[in-house]
C-alpha cells in the first residue's frame, strides 16, 4: 500500500511538472518550477525535478538559447542618466524604460519595441513594425496601458530613433522628463535588455512570423501571458500584475 501511495505521488508530481513546463511555453527551469510545486503543496528538490524533466525530455528554451546583439546608431543628444541604474524600489509608473529588438518576418527583418514599468517589470506598453523608427516607439507610447500623464521619467539608450521631435513633443506633452543612457553603457537600460533578452528567448526564437499580423497577434498574446501569468524571480515570484495588486504599488504624486 505504502509503495502504491508513493509511486501515485510520484505520478502526480511528474504530470504536474510536465503541466507546469509547458504552461510556461517551455520556459521554466527547476527553480521556477520548484516554486510553482511548492505553491501547490508539493516539496520536490530541484535535483529531482531536473531528473523528471530529462525523463520527460523537458528542455527549457533557455537551455538552447543563442542570444546576439544588433549593433545601433548613436544619439549624441547632451540629456542626461537621471535614473542612474537605480532600477529597484521604483513607485507605479515613475520610471519606464524603453528599448528595440529585432525580429524575422518572412525573408525580412522587423522591430519590436517594448515600454517595461521599473516597478513591477511590467510591460506597459509595445508596438511592432518593419521600420527601426521613432514612429515605432511612438506608436508603443501611445499604446500604453496606463494614462501617459502619470509617467513621470522615461529612459532609453543612445539608440538615434529615439532622438526624435516627435518623441519630443509627447513627452513635453504630459510632462515626461527624459533620460538617456551614457554613452557604450547598455547597463545603464539594464532592465530594458534583460526585457529583449527574455523577448528573444521566450517568444521570438520560438516562432516563426510571415506577417506583420501574426506577429502582432502572436505578440499580443505573448505580453499578455508576459504581464498576467509568468513568474519573475525579481518579484517574488509573482507576476507583475499579481505584484502590482498585492503590494499596493503607489503613484508619484
Amino acid at each position: 500500500k505504502e509503495e502504491s501511495d508513493a509511486s501515485d505521488k510520484e505520478s502526480k508530481i511528474e504530470k504536474h511538472i510536465i503541466d507546469i513546463f509547458h504552461r510556461s511555453r517551455n520556459n521554466y527551469g527547476t527553480r521556477k518550477i520548484k516554486i510553482k510545486l511548492d505553491s501547490l503543496g508539493y516539496q520536490v528538490s530541484r535535483r529531482r525535478i531536473a531528473r523528471i524533466m530529462k525523463e520527460n525530455a523537458l528542455v527549457s528554451n533557455y537551455t538552447v538559447a543563442q542570444y546576439k546583439v544588433h549593433s545601433k546608431g548613436c544619439n549624441e543628444s547632451n540629456i542626461s542618466n537621471i535614473v542612474d541604474r537605480e532600477f529597484d524600489d521604483r513607485n507605479n509608473l515613475e520610471v519606464a524604460v524603453s528599448d528595440l529588438t529585432y525580429v524575422r518576418v518572412g525573408n525580412k527583418w522587423n522591430y519590436v519595441c517594448t515600454l517595461v514599468d521599473l516597478a513591477n517589470r511590467e510591460v506597459i506598453g509595445y508596438s511592432a513594425g518593419p521600420n527601426k523608427d521613432a514612429s515605432l516607439i511612438e506608436k508603443a507610447l501611445l499604446r500604453c496601458n496606463y494614462s501617459l500623464k502619470d509617467i513621470k521619467i522615461f529612459h532609453s539608450d543612445r539608440g538615434k530613433e529615439y532622438d526624435n521631435i516627435k518623441i519630443d513633443n509627447i513627452l513635453e506633452t504630459f510632462n515626461i522628463k527624459r533620460s538617456l543612457s551614457r554613452k557604450g553603457n547598455p547597463y545603464d537600460n539594464a532592465v530594458s535588455e534583460a526585457m529583449n533578452k527574455v523577448l528573444k528567448i521566450e517568444f521570438i526564437y520560438q516562432n516563426k512570423f510571415e506577417t506583420l499580423e501574426e506577429l502582432e497577434l502572436q505578440l499580443s498574446e505573448y505580453i499578455y501571458w508576459y504581464n498576467h501569468i509568468r513568474i519573475h524571480g525579481s518579484l517574488g515570484y509573482m507576476s507583475p500584475i499579481k505584484y502590482r495588486n498585492e503590494t499596493g504599488l503607489e503613484m508619484v504624486a
